[in-house]
């Protein structure tokens, strides 16, 4: 039965636009390591990020006592990160998802077998997420999920970590892993399917990032990491060229020559920008994100 020629309009107009939506990206921002980065409601109130990533939890597992460290925001040791409390509810009520970061690029942290896994799952899910503690570090407010930025210690139990978080319920998961496909450190996890977003570190990694307008590296790097069981890749950028040792892709370049090429993939979500002091200094999330 042939279409009448409206409903057909109707329809290809749908697909088009479906077609657009499919390529509309998201940024992710960590936020934490700098005092001078502003507050966590300020970053949300900027309408730039979709999820904000709270930097670090880097002390935990091997039965050490978990310890959060915001730089110059608060002071954990006082229970003086309560405050963000607030923060957190107001980025929620922007609709970002803000999400707790454990690990980072120095720390003490390890796991060291499934119950120690168990345990900091308990810790986290009680401390930071829906479960109930006597002292939550950033007060009442219930975090939307954890982010993995597992960069030392070992490879180990990681796995069972994402299993004990997601078995309490509606709990995202994601990660930050370095771009040389498989991860050293968490590539093993990533296999479980189990995390939501992955924004994958193309910045300190020269073999498989964007180089003086040579874009076959990372290309390359960005289709490996596609075919990992994950809902959305995130492409991670450095804000600021002093933000990372290498990696920096100016603005201009982003928007012509990189994008082109990521947002092809149905599992691409976005960007990951380190980190918002550095986003302050050049304005980068605001000059591409209606081109993401």
């Amino acid at each position: 039965m042939a279409i009448p020629s409206k409903v057909f309009c109707v329809i290809l107009i749908t697909l088009a636009v479906a077609g657009v939506m499919s390529e509309a990206g998201s940024i992710a921002v960590y936020w934490g390591q700098n005092g001078n980065e502003g507050s966590l409601a300020d970053a949300c109130a900027t309408g730039n990020y979709k999820f904000v990533l709270v930097a670090f939890l880097p002390t935990f597992g091997n039965g050490q006592t978990p310890m959060i460290n915001l730089a110059g925001h608060c002071d954990p040791y006082s229970n003086g990160c309560t405050g963000l409390s607030a923060d957190v509810k107001s980025c929620q009520r922007r609709g970002v998802k803000v999400l707790l970061s454990i690990g980072g690029g120095a720390g003490s942290y390890y796991l060291t077998s499934s119950q120690d896994a168990k345990q900091v799952a308990g810790y986290l899910w009680n401390n930071f997420l829906g479960g109930s503690a006597a002292s939550r570090p950033l007060g009442d407010a219930v975090l939307d999920g954890i982010d993995f930025d597992i960069e030392g210690g070992t490879n180990q139990h990681w796995n069972e970590l994402a299993r004990y978080l997601k078995s309490y319920g509606q709990v995202y998961l994601s990660a930050a892993p370095q771009c040389p496909y498989p991860d050293a450190w968490i590539g093993g996890a990533l296999d479980t399917g189990l995390f939501d977003y992955v924004w994958v570190q193309f910045y300190n990694n020269p073999p498989c990032q964007y180089s003086s307008g040579d874009t076959s590296n990372l290309a390359n790097a960005w289709e490996q990491w596609i075919s990992i069981p994950t809902k959305e890749v995130f492409l991670g950028l450095p804000a600021a060229p002093e933000a990372a040792g290498s990696g920096y892709i100016p603005p201009d370049d982003l928007i012509s020559k990189v994008l082109p090429i990521v947002k092809s993939s149905s599992k691409y979500g976005g960007i990951m920008l380190w980190s918002k002091y550095y986003d302050d200094l050049t304005g980068y999330s605001s000059k591409v994100k209606n081109h993401v």
